[in-house]
């Protein structure tokens, strides 16, 4: 039970599918020569934060270049997590119907098309671009962990953590030279533009594994067919566990949205320069690794997760609290303090997907509750924060707001982690 439970935060979106006889061929030919799926996660998972994390150095340059007050500058971040939670239902069918690998470079293509509009000189081609790049990051997510357990089975662990830090580096480069690349480029439509060359790659390395996945199926054939029915297990809808499961990784997704749009801000409003507000930004985004590594660990060897519920809440909310008492002088430890508990509670959120479960076709279903619903959720932070902002015209009001939400993050964790099914 030990060994099953180290893997739980990897959960497998096509677990309900069988791949087609001629795409399971194929993907047997790929997985004896890795190098270039091996390159193309890493490429992928670099993506898979980055565009997002860039954005929150710059929020300000482009809330004053088309005009937008602070609650419409908060879009900016709000309307890609909209589109995650969205991207993620239709995720498993894509995958059914071209197949995992055509899917992936799909949505790195999409990538790299949104980075793109996002700069496109009218208003509504921002936000249009906020959706595309959501909508790529939706896929991304749910369907990159499947791919890896199912390619890897015997390296899951070891796969596992090359994809999260690679997603985790990807986000910190990003936030960290997003201000020295807007000094070099001369603007922040080069920063933010820059990141669509990293996708373009990425993408380049997937289209001939998605042409050699799908060798061998007629025209309009699918990828796979579904095992199980919709109606198959519990009704997750009615589950007071599943939806403490899904508002715990809402809670905690919002506390970490609200973090990437508006921390940056917060220091500089307080008279940090802009640069060293990018800096630790990125910092606090780099040290997620450390709770995102050792919470799932500590989990998978627990029967009740509810202490690691509240200590990574606990550990937010500390980070918070010191944004309010003393923002600039504190700022790095406020960072540090911030990023353990927002990568220590995405990696509790993950595994309680699957130690609540009862099989894997239950996790995954969980998983794609978790991950609609939170998003949603989440989506509602950055807005709610920027306009109470706006309202109050200052950070009092918003960060207390933000402790509340701590505080519902504890309580949650005390429910999602006991020991049930």
């Amino acid at each position: 039970m030990p060994g099953t439970r180290s893997e739980a935060p990897l959960i497998d979106a096509e677990e309900d599918l069988a791949a087609a006889p001629p795409v399971a061929a194929a993907r047997r030919r790929l997985r004896a020569h890795p190098a270039l799926l091996l390159t193309g996660i890493v490429l992928a998972s670099l993506n898979m934060r980055a565009a997002l994390a860039g954005v929150s150095p710059l929020l300000g340059e482009i809330g004053g270049h088309f005009h937008l007050a602070a609650t419409a500058s908060s879009l900016v971040t709000t309307i890609p997590l909209i589109f995650m939670g969205l991207g993620s239902i239709v995720a498993p069918k894509l995958a059914r119907r071209w197949g995992t690998e055509a899917v992936l470079c799909g949505a790195l293509l999409l990538l790299c098309g949104g980075i793109v509009l996002r700069i496109a000189p009218p208003v509504v081609a921002l936000f249009a671009g906020c959706a595309v790049v959501g909508t790529s990051i939706a896929l991304l997510n749910v369907l990159m962990p499947g791919l890896i357990k199912r390619d890897f089975p015997e390296k899951a662990a070891g796969m596992t953590a090359l994809y999260s830090t690679a997603m985790i580096m990807g986000a910190t480069v990003s936030a960290a030279t997003a201000v020295p690349l807007e000094n070099a480029l001369g603007s922040w439509q080069g920063s933010l533009a820059s990141w669509a060359l990293l996708a373009a790659v990425a993408a380049a390395v997937w289209i001939p594994q998605a042409a050699i996945a799908r060798r061998g199926t007629h025209h309009g054939e699918a990828a796979a067919t579904v095992v199980h029915t919709v109606e198959t297990g519990p009704k997750l809808s009615r589950s007071p566990l599943a939806w403490q499961v899904t508002l715990f990784m809402g809670s905690q997704s919002l506390i970490a949205y609200v973090a990437i749009a508006w921390m940056p801000t917060i220091f500089t409003d307080h008279g940090m320069g802009k640069s060293e507000a990018g800096l630790v930004f990125a910092f606090s985004t780099l040290v997620q690794m450390a709770g995102s590594f050792v919470v799932p660990v500590l989990a998978g060897r627990m029967r009740s997760q509810r202490l690691l519920g509240v200590a990574v809440a606990a550990l937010m909310a500390c980070g918070v609290t010191g944004l309010l008492v003393a923002p600039v002088a504190g700022a790095w430890l406020w960072a540090v303090l911030l990023g353990i508990g927002q990568g220590g509670a995405l990696g509790l959120a993950l595994t309680m997907m699957v130690l609540r479960s009862g099989d894997a076709h239950t996790a995954a279903r969980l998983s794609g509750m978790s991950q609609t619903g939170g998003y949603l959720l989440a989506a509602v932070g950055p807005l709610a924060l920027g306009a109470v902002h706006q309202l109050t015209d200052g950070w009092t009001v918003p960060i207390v707001l933000l402790l509340a939400v701590c505080a519902g993050l504890a309580l949650l964790g005390l429910g999602a982690g006991r020991d049930r099914r």
